[in-house]
C-alpha cells in the first residue's frame, strides 16, 4: 500500500460560465502568468486563481535583477520558501508570499518577489486533476511508493529535499527511462541511477522512490511537484489537453515542429545533453517571429533577456529554428487561454482615449491585457497612420492600416500589461498634442483570434486557428511584403482591401473558393495572402452571443435599426458599403455614441476625425444607422458588412 503523504486543500473542479450536467475546467481557472512591478512595500496579486480553497504553487522571478526563482505552495504554507535554481533547503520569508487569498495572493516587501521598481513574473499551478498536484512527504530510506492526486500518468516529476542544504532537485520526465533523471538547479546532462526513481514508472495513483539522499533519506522532508501530460480533462467536453511533457529532436538544419494540438502560453525546455531550464510565456514575449522572444532560467538566477530562438507559437504547437543540429530537449507545454467562450464585451474590448505625450507613457484601465491594440489619431490632422500592434507578432512591430506597407519596428506599443500597454514615441500613436484613440482586443474561443503564418505560393494552403467556430470576418495582411489588407466576408469568391474604398473584388487566388471552417481557413496562390516564403498575420473574428456581431444589411435611406442581439447597446461599431465604393468607418463609446452627432474615424485614411454629422444613434439591442451624405451608411438599397461589439 502507498504510504499516505501530507496535501493541502483538496482538488477541486472549476467552474464554467454555463449551466451543465457536468462542471467544466478550463486553463484560466488553474494556470496564470501575471506581470508586476515590485513595490517594496505589501501588495496584492490578483491573478484569478483561487489558491486558497483549492491549493497550488507560485514560482516567481525578477525579471530586471539576478534573483532567485522563489517557489511556495500551499501544502508547506505560505513563507515557506524554496528555490529552483540552487540545492539550498527550505527557508522561511515572513516579507515574501505570506497569504493565500481566493484569487491571487499577497506578498510582503522581500526582494525576491517584490523589490522596489523591479519588473516580476509569477506562474501560478492551482491544484487540479489532469493538470498539476503538490505533495509532501517524509523520507524513509527504502524504496517505497507515493500516493497523488493527480488523476492521470504524472508526464514530469519535479522532488525537492526541503531539510538539509545541498541536495539537488530531482526531476522525472516521462521522455527519459525511468532509471534516469535531470537536475533543475543544474545545466547538467540527465544521468543514470536507480537509486532516484527505483527503475519504476508512475502511474495514475503513486510514482516511486529509491533510497537515494536526494529524494528518500530516513527522516527527511520532501516537497513534489506532478504535472500531467495530455491527459484531457478540460473544456466543454472534458477531452481537451491543457499540459503537454515531451521532447524533441532538432533536423540536420537545427530545426524542429512540436505539435501540441493547441497554442502554449507558456513552454518550457531543457537540452538533455547540456544548458539551461530555459522557460518563455506569451505574457512576457513570446511572438511568432525568429530571435525575438524573452526568456528566464528556472534553473538560473539570472535576469531576463530577450532576442532568443524561442519557440515560434502556432496555433496548434510551436516551431522551432537556429538550434545545433540533431540535439534532444525535454519541454513542459501549457495551452494559451481563454477556454471559455465570453459573455461579456467588457472582458475581450475596450475604446480608450488619451492625448499624446511624446514621452514613455501608460495607458491602464483597460480591464484585461490585450493581444492586439488598434491606434488612431483623431486630431489635429497631421497626417499620421492608423496603427495595428499585437502581442503575437511582438512589441514595438507596428503595421499601417491605410497603407500596403510591410511591418516594421518602431517605438510603438512596447509592452502589454495586465492591464492595458505602454507607448512608445511613434507619432503615428504617440506625439505631442495629438489626441488619439484605441482599440483595444482580447483574443476569446467565438470571438476573436489571430494566427501568424509563412505562405508556401500553393493553392489550398490550409491554416489551423482556434476561434473554434467559423470565421465570418477575416483580415489578412502581409508582414514581410508590401501588400494590401486583404478582407473576407463571408463569400469565398469575393474580398475587399481595408486600406481603400473599392467594391469588393473577385478572385480565386484568396480564399481558394472555399470557405473556412472552425478549424481551418484556406487560401489560393495571390501573394497578398500566400506568398512563398512570405510571413502573414490573419485576424479572425465572428458573431458571440451578446458580446459580438458580424452583420450585413441593406439601406432604406433613412433610418433603421440593426439589432445584434445585445442588451446594453454597441461599443465599437465598423461599416463598410459593399455595393459601391465607401470608407471603413468606426464609432465607439469612448469618443461618443450618442443621440446627436457622433465622431468618427475611417481605418483607410489619415484624415482626422469628422464630429459634424448624426450617422449613428444608440439601440440596446445594437445600433442605429441614419443616412447622411456625410457617410452614406443606409443609402436606399446598398449594402453594407460590419463588426459591432458589446
Amino acid at each position: 500500500m502507498p504510504l499516505v503523504q501530507t496535501r493541502g486543500a483538496a482538488s477541486a473542479q472549476g467552474f464554467g460560465e454555463f449551466a451543465q450536467a457536468t462542471v467544466a475546467n478550463y486553463i484560466e481557472d488553474v494556470f496564470s502568468t501575471f506581470l508586476y512591478t515590485g513595490t517594496g512595500a505589501t501588495q496584492t496579486i490578483i491573478n484569478n486563481i483561487d489558491l486558497s480553497g483549492k491549493g497550488g504553487l507560485t514560482w516567481s522571478k525578477d525579471r530586471s535583477a539576478a534573483r532567485t526563482n522563489s517557489l511556495i505552495d500551499t501544502v508547506r504554507g505560505a513563507t515557506f520558501e524554496i528555490t529552483s535554481d540552487d540545492a539550498g533547503q527550505q527557508t522561511t520569508e515572513s516579507n515574501g508570499l505570506n497569504q493565500f487569498n481566493s484569487n491571487g495572493y499577497r506578498i510582503g516587501p522581500a526582494n525576491n518577489v517584490n523589490a522596489s521598481g523591479e519588473n516580476f513574473v509569477s506562474w501560478t499551478f492551482r491544484e487540479q486533476a489532469k493538470f498539476f498536484d503538490v505533495l509532501t512527504y517524509t523520507g524513509t530510506g527504502v524504496n517505497r511508493t507515493i500516493a497523488h492526486n493527480l488523476g492521470s500518468v504524472p508526464g514530469c516529476i519535479m522532488v525537492k529535499r526541503t531539510t538539509t542544504y545541498g541536495y539537488d532537485w530531482a526531476v522525472y520526465h516521462r521522455s527519459l527511462a525511468n532509471t534516469e533523471y535531470l537536475v533543475l538547479n543544474s545545466t547538467a546532462a540527465k544521468a543514470t541511477g536507480a537509486t532516484w526513481w527505483n527503475s519504476t514508472t508512475p502511474t495514475s495513483t503513486v510514482f516511486s522512490v529509491g533510497t537515494d539522499a536526494s529524494v528518500n533519506a530516513s527522516g527527511a522532508t520532501y516537497v513534489a511537484y506532478l504535472f500531467a501530460h495530455d491527459a484531457g480533462g478540460f473544456g466543454l467536453t472534458g477531452t481537451d489537453n491543457v499540459i503537454s511533457c515531451g521532447s524533441f529532436t532538432t533536423d540536420g538544419s537545427g530545426n524542429a515542429t512540436v505539435s501540441l494540438g493547441y497554442e502554449p502560453q507558456l513552454f518550457m525546455r531543457k537540452n538533455i545533453a547540456s544548458g539551461q531550464w530555459t522557460v518563455f510565456d506569451n505574457m512576457r514575449a513570446m511572438p511568432a517571429t525568429v530571435n525575438t522572444a524573452s526568456y528566464l532560467f528556472w534553473s538560473n538566477a539570472a535576469a531576463e533577456s530577450a532576442n532568443e530562438n524561442g519557440p515560434l507559437p502556432t496555433a496548434v504547437g510551436v516551431s522551432l529554428t537556429g538550434f545545433a543540429a540533431s540535439e534532444t530537449y525535454i519541454y513542459i507545454a501549457i495551452r494559451r487561454g481563454p477556454m471559455k467562450v465570453p459573455t461579456l464585451g467588457t472582458s475581450v474590448y475596450k475604446g480608450t482615449t488619451y492625448s499624446g505625450t511624446g514621452s514613455i507613457a501608460t495607458i491602464s484601465g483597460v480591464g484585461f491585457s490585450p493581444d492586439m491594440v488598434m491606434t488612431k489619431p483623431r486630431s489635429p490632422d497631421y497626417g499620421y497612420y492608423g496603427t495595428d500592434y499585437d502581442r503575437l507578432r511582438g512589441v514595438n512591430q507596428r503595421l499601417s492600416m491605410n497603407t500596403t506597407a510591410a511591418e516594421n519596428t518602431v517605438s510603438g506599443v512596447s509592452a502589454f500589461n495586465m492591464d492595458g500597454y505602454s507607448l512608445g514615441i511613434d507619432g503615428n500613436l504617440n506625439s505631442s498634442a495629438v489626441i488619439y484613440v484605441s482599440w483595444s482586443f482580447r483574443r476569446a474561443p467565438g470571438f476573436f483570434d489571430e494566427v501568424c503564418y509563412t505562405g508556401t505560393g500553393a493553392a489550398g494552403l490550409t491554416v489551423a486557428h482556434n476561434l473554434t467556430v467559423v470565421p465570418e470576418l477575416m483580415i489578412v495582411k502581409g508582414r514581410s511584403i508590401a501588400e494590401e489588407w486583404n478582407v473576407y466576408f463571408g463569400n469565398n469568391t469575393n474580398y475587399l482591401k481595408l486600406n481603400r474604398t473599392d467594391v469588393p473584388q473577385t478572385s480565386t487566388t484568396r480564399w481558394n473558393d472555399t470557405s473556412p471552417t472552425s478549424s481551418v481557413f484556406s487560401l489560393g496562390t495571390s501573394n497578398w495572402v500566400n506568398g512563398s516564403g512570405s510571413t502573414y498575420v490573419a485576424y479572425l473574428f465572428a458573431t458571440c452571443a451578446g458580446v459580438s456581431k458580424v452583420f450585413s444589411y441593406t439601406g432604406n435611406g433613412s433610418s433603421q435599426t440593426i439589432n445584434c442581439g445585445f442588451t446594453g447597446g454597441s461599443r465599437f461599431v465598423m461599416i463598410k458599403r459593399t455595393d459601391s465604393t465607401g470608407d471603413w468607418y468606426v464609432w465607439d463609446s469612448a469618443r461618443g455614441i450618442v443621440a446627436g452627432n457622433d465622431p468618427h474615424l475611417s481605418l483607410n485614411s489619415t484624415a482626422a476625425e469628422v464630429t459634424t454629422d448624426d450617422s449613428v444613434d444608440t439601440d440596446n439591442t445594437g445600433f442605429i444607422v441614419n443616412q447622411v451624405s456625410a457617410t452614406d451608411v443606409n443609402v436606399t438599397s446598398a449594402t453594407y458588412i460590419g463588426l459591432a461589439i458589446a
